[in-house]
């Protein structure tokens, strides 16, 4: 079934006295519990495309719609509460909060959506054991391997236990094994529960573990192909 529709999704904006047409007519569906990636140069549309998706931004023109809600016609509450529900973000520089504790960090999603203090505890212990960091919930980012670190913004992502886990090179800050555990770990995502994943990157082995591989060049999508 499919979640996500982009058709025909232009994006321009101003940088100075220089219009930017990141994306110049984009269309793609992508379905429920299907992982892909998203890969091309930088200055491609790659992060914009993702942004979108992520009711981060909404498209110059064309209709973006999760679940048949058009994302465009929606104020900025409506954006906010779309995303609190139904995506939850990975990103590159993990993005975690410095003064709290891995557990506080996957708490914070919790907080904005008015869950209970003691369901917020019991569900983010759950989330680190998930992502096999029981043992590190007190811990602050700071005492935390990369790569741990990293897992803690999924389990963060994971929260409110959204449909679509978008993620902006993942892996571009890690190692090459906790690069592939963090992999390993939203592919199991996606075959154990049904997450539809999208992963922006610029590596060939994060792309392999993708079922669906889009290119992008200069706005548009030059390329797809399925892996075996």
């Amino acid at each position: 079934m499919s979640l996500i529709k982009l058709r025909e999704i232009t994006k321009d904006y101003q940088l100075g006295k220089t219009w930017v047409h990141a994306l110049r007519g984009i269309d793609l569906t992508i379905d429920t519990s299907e992982i892909i990636a998203v890969m091309g140069p930088s200055g491609s549309g790659k992060s914009t495309l993702l942004h979108i998706v992520g009711c981060l931004d909404i498209p110059s023109a064309g209709t973006a719609q999760i679940e048949d809600i058009a994302t465009e016609s929606l104020n900025e509450r409506q954006l906010v509460r779309l995303r609190g529900e139904k995506i939850g973000f990975v990103f590159q520089t993990f993005n975690l909060v410095a003064t709290l504790s891995a557990q506080a960090n996957v708490e914070l999603p919790m907080i904005f959506q008015r869950v209970s203090r003691s369901r917020r505890a019991q569900r983010a212990a759950e989330l680190l054991a998930k992502v096999g960091l029981s043992d590190r919930a007190k811990h602050r980012p700071n005492e935390l391997s990369g790569g741990e670190r990293q897992r803690v913004s999924l389990a963060r992502a994971l929260a409110n236990d959204p449909d679509i886990i978008l993620a902006d090179e993942p892996t571009g800050n890690l190692d090459s094994e906790s690069g592939n555990t963090v992999m390993e770990l939203l592919k199991r995502l996606k075959n154990e529960e049904g997450k539809t994943v999208i992963v922006v990157t610029h590596d060939p082995e994060v792309a392999a573990f993708a079922e669906r591989v889009i290119t992008l060049r200069d706005g548009l999508i030059v390329k797809e192909k399925l892996n075996d």
